[in-house]
């Protein structure tokens, strides 16, 4: 089994995690934000007033700072599970004032963690299901369109599987 492992003890906290990571963790980590993307990429000109093959969003000047600001909301939490394999997920960064050097306590991480992989899990059962059941019917876009929605929100389906098992991956390297 492939490890990533870390230098020095004493090095930055931005580094690899202090225990060993699993190549396949690291692999993990690396393919969450890539499945989230696309589905931001997807969203971007809705805000814009394109509908995407279905109707557009009602014009509103809120329109697209909601639209920017959920999609990079949902990339930097992607971006977070970067922390399940790094070492600024076991040991607070020292430019940190006050905590800097800090344990962070594996539950910290541990909790937020699953909750979001359970969260994004039951949205793809229900995901799978609609898609089951209805087929493209249960998408409102135009033929075409609804095949590339369902392939754009199905890689984003994959986030909360990916997720829990990064999250164990974790809780096993932690608990050592």
């Amino acid at each position: 089994m492939t490890t990533t492992r870390h230098s020095h003890p004493d090095s930055e906290a931005t580094g690899p995690a202090q225990h060993s990571v699993p190549a396949w963790a690291e692999r993990v980590a690396h393919a969450i934000p890539l499945v989230v993307l696309p589905v931001g990429i997807w969203r971007l000109p809705i805000g814009f007033g394109y509908g995407m093959g279905g109707e557009p969003m009602p014009p509103a000047w809120y329109n697209a700072p909601y639209v920017i600001g959920l999609t990079i909301l949902t990339e930097i939490l992607a971006l977070l599970s970067f922390g399940l394999v790094r070492r600024w997920g076991e040991v607070v960064p020292h430019w940190v004032p006050r905590l800097g050097g800090r344990r962070i306590p594996p539950a910290a991480a541990i909790v937020p963690a699953t909750l979001g992989g359970l969260f994004f899990t039951a949205l793809c059962i229900h995901w799978l299901y609609e898609a089951a059941t209805a087929g493209t019917a249960a998408w409102p876009y135009d033929e075409g369109w609804d095949v590339l929605a369902m392939a754009m929100s199905g890689l984003m389906n994959l986030w909360g599987p990916l997720l829990l098992v990064l999250t164990y991956a974790y809780y096993r390297r932690r608990r050592t």
